[in-house]
């Protein structure tokens, strides 16, 4: 007895197909956003009428691809104007509570060893990097210990004698107001506080660093101070 077998049924996909295939590919996202939005614009009762051609190779009717095209052409022309995306609102930089640490100089905890404790938003301050709280006393009157102070990187490390800067040199971080040094290598960390003397010596006396060794240079450009109630 012949058992008799079926003929494999090889399915053919139709040029036209894989033709939409590719555009379908080139312009999802961009000419629309997902396949329910599709089906809409070219006539087919369900989203899953488009899974079908795209997962399945489920042949698409002749007629459906001119649609396509034609709704789409100036996309496919490269004259469509695609809206640009809304930008971002502004929400503020990151605030890292770091502290000085107990020594006879104030050196600041390293940022990279926190995470931010919230973020600092007011006008003006758009183009900073993060904020850092102030502690101690050498910049007084100009910085008081307390205030938060919104600081921008300076990476090409030009530095605009008379401003005030976070800087980090060596194992030190600290604000000062730099100023040009003797040498063309060389600034001087001046701070505010000429007041505060300890045997008859400035208690915050300038220094000198090397231009070389600061490693971080940041802006002062924003204090937020504390209020006192």
């Amino acid at each position: 007895m012949e058992i008799a077998t079926k003929p494999n049924k090889i399915k053919t996909v139709r040029p036209e197909t894989l033709e939409f295939i590719i555009l379908y590919n080139q312009l999802k996202g961009k000419a629309f956003n997902g396949n329910a939005e599709l089906a809409e614009a070219l006539g087919f009762n369900s989203p899953s009428s488009i899974t079908e051609i795209i997962k399945s190779r489920q042949n698409i009717d002749t007629e459906k691809l001119r649609t396509f095209k034609e709704k789409y052409k100036a996309f496919l022309d490269g004259t469509a104007v695609v809206p640009a995306a809304p930008a971002k609102p502004f929400l503020g930089i990151p605030m890292y509570e770091v502290t000085a640490t107990a020594s006879g100089v104030e050196v600041y905890n390293d940022i990279n060893d926190t995470q931010p404790v919230g973020h600092m938003y007011f006008p003006g301050i758009e183009d900073c990097d993060f904020a850092l709280p102030v502690w101690g006393h050498s910049m007084y009157p100009y910085l008081e210990n307390g205030c938060w102070v919104a600081l921008k990187i300076i990476h090409d490390k030009k530095i605009l004698p008379g401003e005030v800067y976070y800087i980090e040199w060596g194992d030190y971080r600290m604000y000062k107001r730099l100023l040009i040094g003797d040498k063309e290598d060389e600034v001087i960390a001046h701070s505010d506080n000429t007041t505060e003397m300890v045997a008859g010596r400035l208690k915050y006396a300038p220094f000198t660093i090397k231009r070389s060794e600061i490693k971080k240079l940041c802006l002062v450009k924003d204090i937020h101070k504390k209020h006192n109630h």
